[in-house]
Formats: structure tokens, C-alpha cells, sequence
């Protein structure tokens, strides 16, 4: 059988929709916080969340061992208006402010295309995430600069494709930069206890961000599975 298709997320909650349709699963001893492989249309799949950030999931792509390409996916915050809950996007390049990495576009459904900004912490205000649309780029997010960097590495094709959390054109109430934690995870407690500073927006927002991550995770995973690496 030939090497894997590594997809890396941060969170495994991010992965399920798409983990759940392969064949064989099992978990894999790995030193990442969530590892599993199977197979997928008779082809050998596995997919990593070992956290938020680039390290990580650069990391996670270098310690997965050999494999025959590497995707960056998961949830993202729209940078371009038009872009709505679980929007799909692929990347064609993506940039952290001092390098730019070339995206492969994978043979699928229809999605948006388009440049990905991906920096180093939580993009939390509108106003933000107006600046790095100036960029060109149509999304954000924390991982794929770090799989990229991998996939240089390793010599294989890189993959981008991600599914809108959040909008363009929102502020986010609760603090997630603060919640975020050493093992590259958000803090239920953390921001549980921010959010009873102010109560009803902050809470109102937590609940209204895990309906639309259930939305961008289905998404997702249905895109996924009818796409070619």
C-alpha cells in the first residue's frame, strides 16, 4: 500500500466529521495529543491535531513518519465579506508575513480559492482581519504555515482546505488569545471565567461558535471525502 495523505488539524473536533467516513479506523501511538489513520477508498489515509500554532503542526506532520502528501485543514476566520459559515476554501499559496508557501489545489467539488494568512495568534476584531484581507489573502488561520514548512521538508505535495467559522466582519467578545494554553489548546476554565464578565454576549457567542463548527466540520468533511490528493 502506498504512504499515507496526512491531514493535520488543530483540534480533533475539527477532523471527526471526515475521520468518520474512512474504513478501518485506529488510533496511532504517536507523541501528538490525537492520532488516527485508516483507509479511504482503498487508499491509505491518517490525520494529526496536535494543537494550535505552526510549531505544532509542524511538528505533527514531521513526526507522523513517511507519507505521500500533507493537508492543512480545519476551521478558519473569513477574511473576504463574502464568505459565510462553512464556506470551503483551498488554498492556493499561503503566507505568515515573512514567507509565502505554493498550495496544490487537490481534484474535487467546487470551492472558493484563493491566498491564506496564517499568523501566530487568534485574529480576534474586524478591524484585523480587514488589514490582512489588504494582504490579498481570503482567510486566516494559525496551522498551515507550519505544515507547509513540513511538506518543504519532507518533499512531498502540501494541501490546504478549510471551512469558515467565523466571519469577516465580526468581532470576537471572548479573548481567545488568553485561553489559549501551553499545550496549544483553549482553557474551558480560562474562558468560561472571562466570559461571566460579561455574561450574555460572551456566553451567547461560545454557544453560537460550537453550532457553527459542528456546520463547518460536516462541511468539511463532506468536501473531503469527495476530493482527490
Amino acid at each position: 500500500m502506498s504512504d499515507p495523505v496526512l491531514f493535520v488539524a488543530a483540534d480533533p473536533r475539527e477532523l471527526t466529521a471526515w475521520v468518520n467516513q474512512w474504513e478501518s479506523v485506529h488510533p496511532v501511538a504517536l507523541a501528538v495529543n490525537w492520532a488516527r489513520a485508516g483507509k479511504w477508498k482503498g487508499r491509505a489515509v491518517a490525520a494529526i491535531a496536535n494543537g494550535v500554532g505552526a510549531e505544532r503542526a509542524f511538528t505533527a506532520a514531521i513526526m507522523a513518519g513517511k507519507i505521500s502528501a500533507v493537508c492543512s485543514t480545519g476551521f478558519c476566520g473569513a477574511l473576504d465579506d463574502k464568505l459565510d459559515i462553512g464556506d470551503v476554501v483551498m488554498a492556493t499559496e499561503v503566507k505568515n508575513g515573512s514567507q509565502t508557501y505554493p498550495a496544490s489545489l487537490p481534484r474535487g467539488p467546487q470551492a472558493v480559492l484563493g491566498p491564506v494568512a496564517s499568523i501566530d495568534h487568534v485574529a480576534q476584531t474586524a478591524s484585523e482581519k480587514s488589514s490582512l484581507r489588504e494582504t490579498g489573502a481570503v482567510i486566516v488561520e494559525m496551522e498551515a504555515a507550519g505544515v507547509a514548512r513540513a511538506a518543504e521538508d519532507l518533499g512531498v505535495p502540501f494541501y490546504c482546505v478549510r471551512a469558515v467559522s467565523d466571519l469577516a466582519t465580526e468581532d470576537l467578545a471572548n479573548d481567545f488569545n488568553a485561553a489559549l494554553t501551553s499545550d496549544g489548546n483553549f482553557s474551558l476554565i480560562r474562558l468560561i471565567t472571562g466570559a461571566l464578565a460579561r455574561p450574555r454576549q460572551r456566553f451567547s457567542e461560545l454557544l453560537r461558535l460550537q453550532r457553527r463548527t459542528t456546520i463547518a466540520s460536516k462541511k468539511l468533511g463532506d468536501f473531503l471525502a469527495n476530493t482527490t490528493f
